[in-house]
């Protein structure tokens, strides 16, 4: 029933023109919204202590625009087979491509540092049509189904996959080879694989792989977000300037933390509040969540 739901909706926003698409997209979110209440249950729970200063119906809207932004990332997902270097630009374009340029000039591989914010599908997918195809970190969704419905459909522009329970390998072989990986960084760790951040004034548990592996290969790391710019009707894949491992997990892992919040400020209805972020918490505290 899930996957018959999910080929459902992305065959009837693919045959639609994208005015129409994202018209019916935004109907599809907003019963995402009524029929799953947890989610906007768990936004607003985060944005209680991560947004303190925010009134309940500025909460609720800036969730009603978490949806919209859902919204546009499945008609962007829903037509990727149609997205190709003659109409690429209609969808995303770069900004601070100069960072990439620099960092592959040192010749240790990037690591694109990413996050639940904005499209993380389309930047990786047309980051492989615009300049070269990358390589992927993904974890398998719980529906083998629609994993591979959604694998296809990232492999479409060239991206080779990576999966998480076996990444290091493969992710060491990229970088040697002066290649770029992508990883999603905004997710919660559990205890023994993170350390503890302040993340919007809150200490949040955040996995170390990622800094210990920039620190093993030498890699730069470019913090990188494909945003949606509502006076140009696109997405801005914005590169930032690289940053370089210290060798110190917990404090490149608080930097990259630190940088990921401030974009987040400037883009808080395209961050996907609507997950349980702040689940991990340090020993003898309550849980944040129901």
């Amino acid at each position: 029933m899930e996957y018959g739901a999910a080929v459902f909706v992305v065959a009837s926003l693919a045959l639609l023109p994208r005015n129409a698409s994202e018209s019916l997209a935004r109907a599809y979110a907003g019963l995402l919204d009524r029929a799953i209440p947890r989610l906007r249950r768990v936004g607003m729970r985060n944005l209680e202590f991560a947004m303190p200063t925010m009134t309940g119906l500025e909460r609720s809207r800036l969730i009603d625009g978490v949806f919209r932004s859902i919204a546009r990332l499945l008609v962007a997902f829903a037509k990727l087979p149609g997205i190709g270097k003659s109409n690429v630009a209609e969808w995303i374009r770069y900004e601070g491509y100069e960072h990439f340029e620099e960092a592959r000039r040192r010749g240790r591989g990037v690591l694109f540092a990413t996050a639940h914010l904005g499209n993380w599908e389309l930047s990786a997918f047309a980051h492989a049509i615009l300049s070269r195809p990358m390589h992927v970190m993904v974890r398998p969704l719980d529906n083998p189904k629609i994993d591979r419905l959604v694998e296809t459909r990232r492999g479409l522009s060239g991206n080779r996959l990576i999966q998480k329970k076996d990444f290091l390998r493969s992710v060491l072989k990229a970088l040697k080879d002066n290649e770029a990986v992508g990883v999603l960084i905004d997710q919660n760790a559990s205890l023994d694989e993170g350390v503890f951040v302040d993340f919007f004034g809150v200490p949040a548990c955040c996995g170390t792989g990622f800094a210990k592996l920039a620190a093993h290969s030498g890699a730069a790391v470019i913090p990188g977000f494909a945003l949606w710019s509502d006076s140009e009707k696109k997405y801005v894949l914005r590169f930032y300037p690289p940053l370089y491992a210290t060798g110190n997990a917990a404090e490149d892992t608080r930097l990259l933390h630190k940088q990921l919040e401030s974009v987040i400020r400037e883009y808080p209805d395209q961050w996907l509040w609507i997950h349980r972020r702040w689940k991990t918490r340090p020993g003898g505290e309550p849980p944040l969540y129901d």
